[in-house]
């Protein structure tokens, strides 16, 4: 069903019902065979059949298949009526290479869940140019070594018809405020690689949230004066600080990751809210991209609260 964010018309893929098909498909990098299995046997004890794609667990120098395979193991699971929703079985790096030849009226025609993160952030900035939402999510080796825990009980439940609500407890460097707007975000460096193309996703939305594993404290400033430079932060109304795991801290000048953020952002006088549970960690909460939101930082917690 269409709905209205702003200026945006976003497409709310079909809720999730028993027996229905969720496509496992491998857009990036290989994945170990095992995780596939084992995220199958989640999502069957949730009541769902899982179908693998055709090439989900091949190897191809290091990639889930040639670039060819894996767009077209996923031009079919959108293309198919009979899956609803498309897990993407791992990031790595990958996908890019899909992004000029992906069919986004195929999508937008045929609007079902896409589930995953880090690099399947470019994914993400595809869904949102076809319109529809999507979801940033955990993946297989989560399911896999896991099962039904409260990450995927929280997501599963989005794609069965329910709605965000978090709430976390105050950070020392929260900036208070509240804004709404519709959400978008994901992977910094993957986002950040795609500005100026056509799959530019920090060009939209209002409120951003963002996440990245394994970068410099300076590399992550340098991502963020590109932000500040092409107007994104002008324009942005609040954002929403993910996990910066295995990231060098403190840098030369004595400043984490997060004071960094911090020092960037205050000039724009917008709420802020560090440690959000999304990222390369284990608690990675859903979150829905397209969505509206509205995020509330307060004096002793944070709330984040789909509209």
């Amino acid at each position: 069903m269409p709905m209205e964010c702003n200026a945006y018309a976003m497409t709310l893929p079909q809720p999730l019902k028993p027996g229905d098909r969720i496509a496992i498909v491998s857009p990036a990098s290989r994945i170990y065979p095992h995780l596939i299995d084992g995220a199958c046997r989640a999502i069957e004890e949730r009541g769902y059949v899982p179908v693998l794609a055709e090439h989900c667990k091949c190897c191809v120098q290091g990639y889930a298949g040639s670039a060819a395979d894996r767009l077209a193991d996923l031009h079919k699971a959108f293309a198919d009526p009979s899956i609803k929703a498309i897990l993407c079985s791992r990031g790595g790096y990958g996908v890019v290479h899909l992004l000029e030849n992906l069919d986004i009226e195929l999508i937008r025609h045929n609007p079902k869940w896409l589930i995953g993160f880090s690099d399947i952030s470019a994914l993400h900035a595809a869904m949102w140019r076809a319109g529809v939402v999507s979801v940033h999510a955990s993946m297989a080796k989560h399911l896999a070594e896991n099962g039904i825990d409260e990450v995927a009980s929280a997501l599963f439940a989005l794609l069965e018809g329910g709605t965000m609500r978090y709430e976390m407890p105050h950070h020392q460097l929260n900036i208070e405020g509240e804004a709404e707007g519709v959400l978008v975000g994901g992977n910094m460096a993957v986002l950040c690689g795609l500005i100026g193309t056509p799959f530019d996703l920090l060009a939209h939305g209002d409120l951003l949230f963002i996440e990245d594993i394994g970068e410099p404290i300076y590399k992550i400033e340098r991502m963020l004066y590109n932000l500040r430079l092409n107007g994104t932060l002008s324009r942005v109304r609040g954002l929403i600080v993910g996990r910066f795991t295995e990231c060098q801290s403190p840098d030369g000048t004595g400043e984490t990751m997060e004071q960094m953020i911090r020092r960037m952002i205050v000039p724009y006088g917008i709420p802020v809210a560090f440690d959000f549970p999304c990222g390369h960690i284990h608690h990675n909460m859903p979150l829905l991209e397209g969505t509206t939101v509205r995020l509330t930082v307060g004096a002793n917690s944070t709330t984040l609260i789909q509209r």
